[in-house]
């Protein structure tokens, strides 16, 4: 009996398959009894070892075994090395509890301004509950995909384009919230939901780039004659003071004529009643006083004579 059970767990551990075992074992009990009809012990110890293996069954660490007795439910096996009484109970499933990844789609899907998309996300969940998922759903996983593409096309024909485009994270948000609702009785809950990819027709994408066009133009020229119009109101203030003050008006074209000086090789022509006005006196002071903010010595200036 010892030895039939250390051949089953042999057998358990090094994850053999069960027909193969059994097969190969028989075959060798059937030619070592041809050539040794004596050995009733052995044949004894193999009988045993092949009952025994299929009740030796391990379950890894992320991993749930859910055991069915006659046909119910038994126990929910955990981690480690457990037994089970042959032909009586059977292992219906080990459930994988790790975070799962699961991409999946909702192709040609109107939006609520009738706009044709295709949409690819993806959805993290995990079964917390192994035993609702294995008796209350047939092929969990099946059933996750299809729920999360229903509530992403419902999603879709809810939002408008420009929602989906700029507001992924919420849009992902209550696809999350959908699912997680609708999975939570199947012991399985749902984590998060990311958009990864939204395609919109060729044309329409033409059209969208035309208009963001058109909008930053349109904003460029809000901006300058919002500009300009902001100058406008600054020289109207400015011509109020200039009015009853000449003085002022006077060192303001100064100003202005020493500014365009200052640059080199640069020329302005001002006519002579402008220099006069802004009290010069000749256009050799007006001369020399560019050639004095251009850093020449005013010594070095010829005189020109005054005009007639």
């Amino acid at each position: 009996m010892g030895s039939g059970l250390a051949l089953a767990i042999i057998f358990r551990v090094a994850q053999v398959w069960e027909a193969v075992v059994i097969a190969g074992t028989a075959d060798c009990l059937l030619g070592y009894l041809y050539l040794r009809p004596d050995s009733e012990v052995l044949l004894v110890s193999a009988v045993v070892a092949m009952i025994i293996a299929p009740s030796v069954q391990i379950a890894y660490q992320w991993e749930r075994a859910v055991v069915l007795r006659f046909g119910k439910f038994k126990a929910l096996r955990k981690p480690g090395l457990f037994l089970v009484v042959p032909v009586i109970d059977k292992v219906a499933r080990f459930v994988d509890q790790r975070v799962r990844v699961t991409d999946f789609s909702a192709e040609t899907t109107l939006t609520s301004d009738t706009v044709p998309v295709n949409v690819d996300a993806i959805a993290f969940w995990m079964v917390w509950d192994a035993q609702k998922c294995v008796l209350e759903v047939e092929r969990f996983e099946d059933a996750v995909i299809l729920s999360a593409q229903t509530a992403l096309r419902n999603a879709i024909g809810k939002n408008d384009l420009a929602n989906l485009l700029s507001e992924r994270d919420r849009l992902g948000h209550e696809i999350q919230k959908v699912l997680d609702e609708k999975t939570s009785g199947w012991g399985i809950t749902t984590q998060a939901v990311e958009i990864r990819d939204i395609i919109i027709p060729k044309d329409l994408e033409d059209a969208m780039s035309r208009q963001a066009q058109a909008e930053r133009e349109r904003q460029s020229r809000i901006i300058l004659g919002t500009a300009e119009t902001e100058i406008a109101e600054k020289f109207a203030r400015a011509s109020l003071h200039y009015q009853n003050n000449p003085v002022a008006l006077h060192l303001r074209a100064m100003n202005m004529v020493y500014e365009g000086l200052r640059q080199k090789g640069s020329m302005i022509i001002v006519p002579s009643s402008a220099v006069e006005t802004m009290g010069l006196g000749a256009l050799g002071g007006l001369t020399a006083f560019g050639h004095n903010s251009a850093g020449q010595d005013p010594a070095e200036v010829p005189e020109v004579p005054p005009e007639d």
